[in-house]
C-alpha cells in the first residue's frame, strides 16, 4: 500500500489538516510506501530500527503525520532548540537527556499506565551508529506498563516503512531482544542493517 488514508480505531490519531495532504504528497513524490499491518492498540511501545540516519527521522515524521496517527516519541534533549524544538514537540516529541536515563523507564510507564491511548516511539539503538547491542528501555517500559512492543522497520532499498506483528513482552527478555532482532535482520537502512 502507499499510504493509507487511516489508522485502525483504537489507535491515537489527529484529524484531517493541510499537514497530513502536504506529507502525503511528498512522500509520494519521494516514493516512499507502508508495509504490514498497524495494530489497533490504544496504547504501545513502538520501536524503528534500523536507525542510521537523521533522514530515518524525516521519513518517519512524514509518515506519522501522512496517515494520522498521533504517535509520540523519545528523542535526545539537544534537538529540542529553537523552531526545530518547537516542531518537534507539536509533532509529540518528548527531550530525553541520554546521559542521565534514570527515570526515564518510570516515567514513560507511568504515562503509558494512565492515559487510555497512547504509543510512544523509540530506536532500540539509541544512536545512528552501529550498536552490538540495543538499549533495553522499551523492553522495560513495555513490560511494565503491560503493553505490548510493535516494529516498525526502514528499508531504503524499497523505499519503505513497514509494521510488524505486536509482541508482548514475556519473562525472558534477552528471549523477546532475539526474535526481534531476527524480524529487523532482512532490513537495510540508508547506511547500514541491524546485525
Amino acid at each position: 500500500m502507499l499510504v493509507p488514508d487511516h489508522v485502525p480505531p483504537s489507535m491515537p490519531q489527529f484529524p484531517q489538516h493541510f499537514g497530513r495532504r502536504l506529507a502525503r504528497w511528498v512522500l509520494r513524490l519521494a516514493g516512499w510506501r507502508l508495509a504490514g499491518e498497524i495494530p489497533d492498540l490504544p496504547r504501545a511501545v513502538m520501536i524503528g530500527a534500523p536507525h542510521s540516519s537523521w533522514w530515518d527521522g524525516v521519513w518517519g515524521l512524514l509518515m506519522k503525520v501522512a496517515i494520522g496517527a498521533d504517535v509520540s516519541f523519545m528523542a535526545k534533549r539537544e534537538l529540542f532548540v529553537g523552531p526545530l524544538g518547537w516542531l518537534l514537540r507539536r509533532l509529540g516529541g518528548i527531550p530525553i537527556e541520554r546521559s542521565a536515563t534514570h527515570g526515564v523507564v518510570e516515567q514513560m510507564t507511568a504515562r503509558l499506565r494512565t492515559q487510555p491511548k497512547l504509543w510512544v516511539g523509540i530506536a532500540p539503538e539509541g544512536t545512528r551508529k552501529h550498536v552490538d547491542r540495543w538499549k533495553t528501555g522499551f523492553w522495560h517500559i513495555a513490560r511494565a506498563a503491560g503493553v505490548p512492543i510493535v516494529p516498525v522497520y526502514f528499508h531504503y532499498p524499497e523505499r519503505t516503512i513497514g509494521f510488524g506483528p505486536a509482541l508482548w513482552p514475556g519473562d525472558d527478555m534477552e528471549a523477546d531482544l532475539a526474535a526481534l532482532r531476527a524480524f529487523y535482520a532482512p532490513f537495510k537502512g540508508r547506511n547500514r542493517g541491524t546485525v
